[in-house]
C-alpha cells in the first residue's frame, strides 16, 4: 500500500496533515456512462444514483451474496453495456454465470473489492471515517480507508496461498517418508527390483491407458445404461444436427460412440485412443460395417496426424471420478483448440461438481473409528491413512443429512487445462440433526442441443460406474436441523501426477487434504 506523507500516530506534530491522499488511485469509471469520477467510490455511487436513478448500493446489497456474484455483476454489466434502467428489470440469473468472472477491464477499480468490503465503504457517509483507540482518535481519509481494505484483501489472498503451499510441502513429506519407508523395507531386494520400483514411479502416466486395455473395464462402461444411452441420445435424437458432418472421438475404446455418430448422419467419424483396445475397435468396426464412414488411429492425440485440419464435433467420454480424477479433460481441451471449427459442437459441453453431507455413522465406526481399537491394540496411524484417501462407492441417498451445494461449472467452449485448480465457497443447510460423518461429491454431465440429454452421478439418482467420492471425516461433527454449514472446498492439480488431485475440505472450523492419486 503507498502512502504519502505518513506521520506515526504517537509524533508531536500537530499539523493535522498525518495523511496525504493519492487521487490518482481513485478515479472511478462509471458502469454506465463514460464519465470517470476523481473521488473515489462514495462519490462513483453518488453519481450512479443522480444521474442513472439507481441506488447501486441497495441493488447490491439485495442482488449479490458472496465476492463471486457481485464480480459477476460487473463484469456482466460491463460486457453486456447494460443500462441502469435495464439493470433493474433483470434477475440474478442473467448474470450469475461463470463467463461473467472474466475482467472485461483490465484492473477495473470496481473489483478492487471484496463485495462486503465495498458495502462497507457504501455505508460511510461522512469524508471521514474515525478510528477510537482508547481515548484517543485517529482521523483517516475514505481514501485511506479504501487502502486499509484492499490490504487487508490483499493480506487475505497472501494467507490463503500460504496455507495452499504449505498442504503440498505437507503432501510431499509424507511421500518422502513412505519413500524411506520403502527403502529400509526393501534394502535386501536385488538391484533390478529397485530399478524397477523407480521406473513405475517416474512413469509419464502409461499405466493409466494400459489399465484400458482389459476387457473387464470395457464392459463395466458399456453396462453402464445411464452413461451409454445418454451419449447415444444425444447423438440419434439431434441427428438433423450431425447429418454429413465430421466426427472426432477423443478416447473411443471399443468404439461404440463412434458407431452412434455414424448413425447420427456423419460423413466421416475420427477414432482415436492410445491404448491396445483400439486393435478390437477396428474389427468391431468392420464386424459392422462401418469401415467406410469410422477411421481409427492409435496413439496420444497430442502426437498424431488425425489426417483433417479441422471438424465439426468432439464426442468424448472422458470424466472420471469426483469429475477430474484420472479424466481426459486436458486432451479434450487439445482437440477443441486445435481441431473444432469455428461453431462446432463438443459432446459433452457442460459439467457440474457438486457435494452433500452425509450422515452415515455405521460406516464410520466400521471403516474410520474402526482402528481406534483393534483386537486391544491402538492402530491410530491407520486411520489417518484410511481418511486420506477418499473412497469410491454407491452411498446410501438415506443417509444424506443436508441439502446440495454445486460448487463448480465447466463450460468445455471456455475452460482452460488450468481449470482443475479452483476454490469453491460453499453452504450446506442441515435437515437433519446428527453427525456429519463425510462430505460427498458428484458430477453431472449436460448435452445441451436442441434435444437436451443430462445425467447424474448423484446418490439420488440411478447409480453409474463412477458412483461416488467420499471424503471421510476424521472425527464426526455435530450438527442441527436447520443450521447452515458453511465451508470451501480446494482442488489442485497433484505435484507428481498430472491425472492426480489434492483436495481440501475447509468446514466448521475443520481442514482436511485428501489425496486422489
Amino acid at each position: 500500500m503507498a502512502k504519502s506523507g505518513c506521520t506515526d500516530v504517537s509524533s508531536d506534530s500537530d499539523s493535522g496533515d498525518d495523511w496525504v491522499e493519492n487521487d490518482e488511485n481513485h478515479h472511478i469509471p462509471c458502469l454506465f456512462c463514460e464519465k470517470t469520477i476523481e473521488k473515489g467510490f462514495p462519490s462513483a455511487l453518488q453519481h450512479i444514483e443522480t444521474e442513472h436513478k439507481l441506488n447501486f448500493s441497495n441493488f447490491i446489497r439485495k442482488h449479490t451474496h458472496d465476492t463471486y456474484s457481485y464480480i459477476k455483476l460487473i463484469n456482466f454489466i460491463r460486457r453486456e453495456s447494460v443500462s441502469s434502467e435495464k439493470l433493474i428489470t433483470l434477475s440474478v440469473d442473467d448474470w450469475d454465470k461463470d463467463e461473467y468472472l472474466h475482467p472485461v477491464v483490465e484492473d477495473d477499480p470496481w473489483l478492487m473489492y471484496d463485495v462486503e468490503d465495498l458495502i462497507n465503504i457504501m455505508d460511510v457517509s461522512d469524508k471521514n471515517v474515525i478510528i477510537h483507540q482508547n481515548d484517543d482518535g485517529v482521523t483517516l481519509s475514505v481514501a485511506q480507508y479504501e487502502d486499509m481494505l484492499r490490504t487487508i484483501r490483499l493480506l487475505k489472498a497472501q494467507l490463503k496461498e500460504s496455507e495452499i503451499k504449505c498442504f503440498l510441502v505437507q503432501q510431499q513429506i509424507e511421500e518422502m517418508r513412505e519413500l524411506v519407508q520403502k527403502l529400509v523395507l526393501d534394502n535386501d531386494k536385488d538391484e533390478k527390483e529397485k530399478n524397477s520400483l523407480v521406473t513405475t514411479q517416474n512413469s509419464n502416466g502409461d499405466s493409466y491407458f494400459d489399465s484400458y486395455d482389459h476387457f473387464s473395464i470395457h464392459h463395466e462402461m458399456l453396462t453402464d445404461e445411464i452413461r451409454t444411452e445418454s451419449y447415444r441420445d444425444a447423438l440419434l435424437k439431434n441427428s438433423n444436427r450431425f447429418q454429413d458432418c465430421i466426427m472426432l472421438d477423443v478416447g473411443c475404446g471399443t468404439g461404440i460412440l463412434s458407431m452412434f455418430a455414424a448413425k447420427s448422419g456423419c460423413r466421416n467419424v475420427i477414432s482415436v485412443d492410445q491404448s491396445k483396445m483400439i486393435y478390437r475397435a477396428i474389427d468391431i468396426v468392420r464386424e459392422n460395417n462401418l469401415s467406410d464412414i469410422i477411421t481409427l488411429k492409435k496413439g496420444r492425440l497430442e502426437d498424431i496426424n488425425i489426417g483433417v485440419d479441422k471438424v465439426d464435433a468432439i464426442i468424448s467420454e472422458w470424466m472420471g471420478y469426483f469429475l477430474l480424477f484420472e479424466g481426459m479433460l486436458d486432451t479434450v481441451i487439445y482437440a477443441r483448440d486445435h481441431y473444432l471449427t469455428p461453431g462446432g459442437v463438443l459432446l459433452p459441453n457442460r459439467c457440474t461438481i457438486s457435494i452433500v453431507g452425509s450422515g452415515d455413522t455405521k460406516r464410520y465406526i466400521h471403516l474410520v473409528d474402526y482402528w481406534t481399537n483393534v483386537y486391544g491394540f491402538k492402530m491410530s496411524c491407520m486411520k489417518n491413512e484410511v481418511v486420506r484417501e477418499p473412497s469410491i462407492e454407491i452411498c446410501n441417498a438415506n443417509n444424506l443429512i443436508t441439502d446440495t451445494a454445486e460448487i463448480q461449472v465447466f463450460d468445455l467452449y471456455r475452460v482452460t487445462t488450468d481449470c482443475v485448480n479452483f476454490s469453491s465457497p460453499f453452504k450446506l443447510t442441515v435437515k437433519k440433526t446428527g453427525s456429519l460423518t463425510a462430505i460427498i461429491g458428484y458430477f453431472d454431465i449436460f448435452f445441451d442441443l436442441e434435444n437436451p440429454v443430462h445425467f447424474s452421478t448423484s446418490p439420488q439418482a440411478p447409480p453409474t460406474h463412477w458412483k461416488q467420492t467420499v471424503f471421510s471425516l476424521s472425527e464426526p461433527i455435530s450438527i442441527t436441523e436447520g443450521e447452515v454449514l458453511t465451508g470451501t472446498l480446494i482442488c489442485r492439480r497433484h505435484v507428481k501426477d498430472v491425472r492426480g488431485l489434492i483436495v481440501t475440505v475447509e468446514i466448521k472450523n475443520v481442514t482436511q487434504t485428501y489425496f486422489l492419486h
